[in-house]
């Protein structure tokens, strides 16, 4: 039996998905980290992470308990070491600079409430200064797909422990491209969110006006899902912003998405990325999408600027003293690229912010009559023979299309697109305006392709992102339910929705349109939501997804007064859920007041132990 358990976690894609079904049926977390260690073990690469936290995360592992609701329980997640991990060091890749991190970062935090365990914190560009992941004293990662080209930078560890699949998501940071770089050239997702809708508390700054954690995942979908758990306001971060809550099912058909004209088109003579570039925009137009040419001139010279004048001397405010005091710190590259800093003066920075405003609102004209833009995620690939001879200008060339995104305040998402003609991974990546980080994850769920990364995995089904469902699919081979009582993950009937191979998609919350009541009878104590035309509340729920195949026998089974109805939910969207009718609230108890099932009977449990 334990060798069919081995054999079995052996073959599991780390996905969110298979990791939730996997729990499911009888996994252990603890059973998950052991993997993730004997994984990272057989790439034999010794660069991916500069701190493994293997006695912390199968701690955190057997520490668990059960899932509760939590969206990412037990889920193996890595940190980009210029993010603070608490009991972990922080180095940013400069072993001068380390400290011991005394509390979490405000993302780390959410996720770890969410249930994710944190593996260790992966290998990076020094201060996050770079594109290619070289620039760092210690061992440099390896690409996961082919060790002669760059693992991309600065987020290398974590792109590549996702690529390998020894993670399910990473965190990386993305300045000028760190994000979606590496994305593109391991062959994974980067989601790049909107600059301020993440909060950078606790991370180590590269350009502070500039700077964002970003996401890396096999799939558009966990991406989601992880950036989902930790997006949020944090009063801490002067540059935190409020964004409403949008769900990424924003359908394809019908958007307008602006592209590089022919003449301006850039990959520097890779035949392969041009066409499988233009293969990509096939792929949207045949599902409705609207392409646009456009000159992408004002847009390039955004770019140039990243490292010009003002955004140069910011790098230097971030390494602070130590390129004056502790020259011989630094990895040669890094100081390379900021000494010209510092003979820049207040005059230089204003006038560098002048530009940009100018160029910027060209852009913005441009972009006035588009929902998105779509572009290669890299123009081409860099060996490493290459960035060898020329450490500066390939790393340049890399940020063709993305050093400008976050000067231009752009949400953004690098995707797989599948194999080029010459076997190398395709990506594209879609921009849009601050805020709109839904509809570029819509527009990438609609694209991706190919297999997991480095694995040998195959990519699922189209995710639930691009099936125009809040939550998931109810019109490919699942159907999205959402449950608010006994059948929520740890109560008593949740088994009735695992033991038809239901997967747990998301906690949630209807709109303020019900009431909520605990009826009469049980055990199994039952509650039922009514909608109301006024005097309602929001109420806590999850959503599962669960075969199609297994909903029939599942709905044969709800007992009256209870039926399975639409709810809406609190972001503006609906899904198919337990509804009661009204007659069968009478001799119930109206609980609205506590906001849904679970604070519910925690308030019962209780009042039971005063009692007792």
């Amino acid at each position: 039996m334990a060798k069919t358990v081995q054999a079995k976690i052996e073959d599991l894609p780390f996905t969110i998905e298979a990791l939730g079904r996997a729990y499911g049926e009888g996994l252990r977390p603890e059973q998950v980290v052991a993997e993730v260690f004997r994984r990272l073990d057989a790439t034999g690469d010794k660069g991916i992470f500069i701190h493994e936290a293997r006695e912390q995360a199968l701690a955190h592992a057997q520490s668990l308990g059960s899932p509760g609701g939590r969206p990412l329980w037990g889920i193996p997640f890595a940190v980009k070491d210029n993010i603070d991990v608490a009991g972990m060091p922080t180095t940013a890749a400069c072993p001068d600079f380390a400290y011991d991190a005394k509390a979490d970062a405000f993302v780390v935090a959410r996720l770890k409430a969410a249930g994710a365990i944190v593996i260790g914190k992966t290998n990076l560009d020094q201060f996050a200064t770079g594109l290619v992941g070289v620039r760092t004293p210690f061992p440099v990662p390896r690409n996961a797909l082919d060790e002669t080209i760059v693992p991309g930078g600065s987020s290398s560890g974590s792109a590549v422990a996702v690529a390998s699949g020894i993670v399910a998501f990473a965190l990386g940071t993305d300045t000028a491209g760190s994000g979606r770089v590496p994305a593109a050239l391991n062959g994974i997702v980067g989601l790049k969110p909107t600059l301020g809708a993440l909060s950078a508390s606790g991370v180590v700054p590269a350009c502070r006006t500039l700077d964002t954690v970003s996401i890396f995942a096999l799939t558009v979908d966990d991406a989601w899902a992880a950036f989902d758990a930790v997006t949020g306001f944090d009063a801490r971060d002067a540059y935190s912003r409020k964004f409403a809550r949008k769900m990424p099912h924003v359908p394809t058909k019908g958007v307008t998405i602006g592209v590089p004209d022919a003449a301006t088109l850039r990959t520097f003579g890779d035949e392969a990325q041009k066409a499988a570039f233009r293969e990509s925009l096939s792929v949207l137009e045949e599902q409705g999408a609207e392409i646009f040419e456009l000159d992408f001139t004002p847009f390039y010279a955004v770019a140039a600027m990243l490292y010009e004048g003002a955004w140069v001397a910011e790098r230097v405010a971030a390494v602070g003293s130590r390129l004056t005091e502790k020259p011989e710190t630094l990895h040669e590259t890094t100081r390379a690229i900021l000494e010209p800093g510092l003979k820049l003066s207040a005059v230089d920075a204003f006038e560098g912010m002048y530009r940009l405003k100018a160029l910027r609102r060209e852009c913005e004209d441009m972009l006035a009559n588009i929902d998105a833009l779509c572009v290669p995620t890299i123009p081409r690939f860099v060996s490493m023979e290459e960035i060898a001879a020329d450490p500066i200008g390939p790393n340049s060339m890399l940020g063709t299309y993305t050093n400008f995104v976050n000067l231009l305040d752009l949400a953004g998402i690098a995707v797989p697109t599948g194999g080029r003609s010459d076997g190398r991974p395709g990506s594209v990546t879609f921009l849009a305006k601050a805020g709109e980080d839904a509809l570029c994850a819509s527009l990438a769920g609609a694209v991706e392709a190919g297999a997991l990364g480095a694995t040998a995995w195959p990519r699922p089904a189209r995710g639930r992102l691009a099936a125009g469902s809040p939550a998931a699919s109810s019109s490919g081979n699942e159907f999205a339910i959402a449950v608010c009582g006994a059948h929520m993950s740890g109560l008593p009937l949740n088994h009735e929705l695992t033991s038809r191979g239901a997967r747990f998609v998301r906690a949630a919350r209807t709109s303020s349109d019900y009431r909520f009541y605990a009826l009469a009878g049980g055990p199994p104590y039952r509650p039922g939501l009514v909608r109301q035309e006024e005097g309602g509340a929001a109420i806590d729920l999850e959503i599962w997804s669960m075969p199609k195949r297994e909903v029939g026998g599942f709905m044969a089974g709800i007992p009256a007064p209870l039926s399975i109805g639409t709810v809406e939910l609190d972001d503006g969207t609906s899904v198919k859920g337990f509804l009661c009718e009204s007659l069968g609230t009478q001799g119930g108890a109206d609980i609205t007041g506590h906001g849904g099932w679970r604070a519910y009977m925690a308030t019962l449990q209780k009042q039971e132990a005063a009692v007792q």
